[in-house]
């Protein structure tokens, strides 16, 4: 470990202990305080708390003293609710592989990328391709698609801010304005479909699945080849789709 990694690791272990100090104090604590819990100067640690501040993980209280802001529950609040939706939408998934003979999964939106929480498979057959794990460019998956279909115009315009419609297939949509306008479309329809544009062969039908707050907050979709999905399929698999989306939704606490 040359000398910058470890200054590195030295200024993250610094800022876990204030973090975990921050933990464990009750009504706020003060930064000299904290200089002499955490054994460091008290420069090094209005410094980190700064930082910690900036990114909601402290926050300063009226009578000037530190406590723990927000960011650690917002993210504990995340993995339990990703949990209880796994777990939620698993006899989803179960119905609809036993259906439709076909691969299912959930995923969830991860920046520019869909990512796969959950599958429901007994082929091993398209393991690399719907592997738990696997993340997708997401203007060329279904479910990528699907999630930001559900977004508001201000949160679609954020989200494709500086956004690259890299061409993976001959069928990717690389044009801003043809793919904001093929969202509206799947607004529309409820469930989005990848004809071949993020891999060659598979094709892929997903709609999104909602919690209580009425937030898209994952979806679901199947896969198949060209041969197990064609076209004139799709309108059929995408309704056992959306109802099973529905299903999960429901149980996510989700009221129409």
């Amino acid at each position: 470990m040359d000398s910058r990694e470890k200054q590195t690791m030295q200024s993250l272990e610094r800022a876990l202990d204030v973090l975990e100090a921050l933990s464990s104090s009750h009504g706020g604590i003060g930064v000299s305080e904290l200089a002499i819990k955490t054994g460091l100067s008290k420069t090094t640690t209005h410094r980190i708390l700064q930082t910690l501040a900036t990114r909601g993980y402290a926050e300063k209280t009226l009578s000037g003293a530190y406590e723990l802001g927000p960011q650690p529950f917002i993210l504990m609040s995340r993995h339990i609710n990703s949990l209880e939706l796994q777990v939620e939408a698993r006899p989803y998934l179960l119905a609809l592989e036993h259906a439709l003979k076909l691969p299912a999964y959930l995923g969830v939106l991860d920046g520019p990328f869909v990512s796969i929480i959950g599958k429901e498979s007994e082929s091993k057959a398209d393991e690399d391709f719907t592997r738990v794990g696997k993340r997708y460019p997401a203007h060329c998956s279904s479910m990528g698609k699907v999630l930001l279909s559900c977004l508001s115009a201000e949160e679609l315009e954020e989200a494709l801010f500086d956004f690259t419609f890299e061409p993976h297939t001959p069928n990717t949509i690389t044009n801003r304005k043809d793919f904001v306008r093929y969202l509206r479309t799947v607004r529309r329809n409820g469930w989005a479909a990848d004809c071949e544009e993020s891999e060659f062969d598979p094709r892929c039908i997903a709609a999104p699945i909602f919690d209580f707050s009425g937030e898209a907050v994952a979806a679901v979709g199947v896969s198949g080849s060209n041969g197990d999905l064609p076209e004139e399929d799709f309108a059929a698999v995408a309704h056992k789709v959306t109802r099973a989306a529905a299903g999960i939704s429901r149980r996510m606490g989700y009221v129409e």
